[in-house]
């Protein structure tokens, strides 16, 4: 399954990965598309086998706020919005803990992972023993080896709690941590912590990922304790890399040998619409996790450009255009002007040498305009390193004076990698209307990344282009390669 990994009418960020069995199971918000707002009053499940990570199934809803037509609230104290969930096993039993929207947190349980879940209690503690005034805010659970019981939370804050494993919702006097990762405003917006507390115990290394205050990013820290301190060590993927960037949430899950981060990405041109997608990443000996890029992979070696593509699966979205869902059945990549650049990565073209050329058909809706598709492979590779260094730099220089002049800070969200892509290997005439448009590009053999780069075939500068200035040429639907 490429990215996003569920199906793509299905909206669920902040997703919280866990292994229970032979299934990964997704806990998540649930997003609606289109909507002005983050979240719904429901939750949803879904898993898929460790052996078949393509096979994702729908468990329905496991807890909600609000009675429907086939459920009933779930909650006896509010019918605000759900946010963040986490879910943990103890003792042959499975808890859910719910981030409520401005009201008092709480815990279920269930008999499976699936759920669903049965409300338990809200927290129970001192006034003096929790953050966030009992909210919980984007709770992230960790069931020790020895059976303590920790849950790490807060906006804007980072909290932490151990909770009495008797019962999973009273809090232990005494045991409230501030600053579990430093969110002092004078550390850069890169490592300062924001939202999103995550943890894992990895071997004997204990991880919290966390969204810092440059929301885009997913941040680590990590510590040789559960009660810290966490030193902040990096960021694993950054989710406004050449495409309309947000906040992000997500966490780590390790299916077979492999470890994967899960984290979700815009669509709408909204910071709302959210959608799960995964990375495979590497821990490394020392701890460290190397950054990894956005692709359209999901649990995939590679994605065959010989199968219909859906153009919604881009992983980079430059110069304005953006994916938006017409109807439950169709999304496409709106917006194309003169310069947009639509990207995926990666496609296995194979090995076949004996042709130069090959054809490529794209179906379009279009717009009354004629226009091209320059098709390109490749790219050319950003420093890395000299580009987060610059970041690194602009963000201290920013926050200094945010602090020197005492203004509220802003969340920042893009993050444009300044990438460009390679090689052309042919280009597509379009024309006024919606249709599949064919043409020859040259033969590509191996796997690649694949761009499309939107030209209006206008000259540029010439007094007659100036009336087609930022005119949309054409909305993107899918796309073939044909041998």
């Amino acid at each position: 399954m490429a990215n996003p990994i569920l199906p793509l009418w299905e909206c669920i960020p902040d997703g919280e990965p866990r292994q229970f069995g032979d299934r990964v199971y997704i806990y998540g918000s649930h997003d609606r598309f289109g909507c002005d707002r983050f979240c719904d009053y429901k939750l949803k499940c879904w898993s898929a086998p460790v052996s078949n990570l393509n096979d994702w199934t729908c468990h329905g809803h496991i807890f909600q706020t609000r009675p429907d037509t086939d459920h009933e609230s779930s909650v006896p104290h509010t019918d605000h919005e759900l946010y963040a969930p986490d879910v943990v096993e103890k003792d042959g039993k499975y808890y859910l803990y719910t981030y409520i929207a401005g009201a008092p947190g709480c815990v279920s349980v269930s008999d499976r992972p699936e759920g669903p879940f049965k409300f338990l209690s809200t927290y129970e503690y001192a006034p003096e023993d929790a953050g966030d005034n009992g909210i919980y805010n984007d709770p992230g659970v960790l069931v020790d080896d020895d059976g303590k019981v920790y849950v790490y939370y807060g906006f804007e804050g980072s909290n932490m709690n151990e909770l009495d494993p008797e019962t999973m919702y009273k809090v232990i006097p005494g045991s409230l941590k501030k600053q579990v990762v430093d969110d002092r405003r004078e550390v850069p917006a890169e490592k300062r912590f924001y939202e999103a507390s995550s943890p894992r115990k990895i071997g004997d290394t204990y991880y919290l990922i966390y969204s810092p205050r440059k929301g885009s990013l997913l941040a680590y820290a990590t510590s040789d304790s559960p009660t810290g301190p966490f030193t902040a060590r990096g960021y694993i993927i950054d989710n406004g890399v050449d495409f309309p960037g947000g906040n992000n949430h997500g966490s780590l899950c390790k299916a077979g040998d492999q470890w994967y981060i899960f984290y979700h990405r815009m669509t709408n041109n909204s910071v709302f619409s959210r959608r799960a997608c995964v990375e495979k990443v590497q821990i490394l000996p020392d701890g460290s996790i190397p950054t990894v890029e956005m692709t359209s992979l999901g649990f995939e070696e590679s994605l065959s450009p010989y199968k219909p593509v859906k153009a919604e699966i881009a992983c980079v979205l430059i110069g304005g255009c953006f994916v938006t869902e017409k109807d439950l059945f169709r999304r496409v990549v709106t917006q194309i002007t003169d310069g947009c650049i639509i990207g995926y990565k990666y496609f296995d073209f194979g090995e076949d040498y004996s042709t130069k050329t090959m054809e490529l058909a794209v179906k379009i809706t279009g717009m009354g305009c004629k226009g091209k598709m320059h098709v390109l492979i490749d790219g050319t590779e950003t420093e890395i390193a000299e580009l987060q260094a610059d970041e690194s730099e602009e963000s201290q220089e920013h926050n200094n004076e945010v602090l020197s002049a005492g203004l509220p800070e802003v969340v920042e969200y893009s993050s444009l990698s300044k990438g460009k892509p390679g090689k052309e290997i042919g280009v597509i005439e379009l024309g006024l209307g919606d249709g599949i448009y064919r043409g020859r590009v040259q033969n590509v053999t191996g796997r690649h990344a694949l761009y499309f780069k939107a030209d209006i075939g206008l000259p540029k500068g010439a007094w007659t282009s100036s009336f087609f200035d930022g005119r949309v040429i054409c909305e993107l639907e899918e796309f073939v390669f044909l041998k």
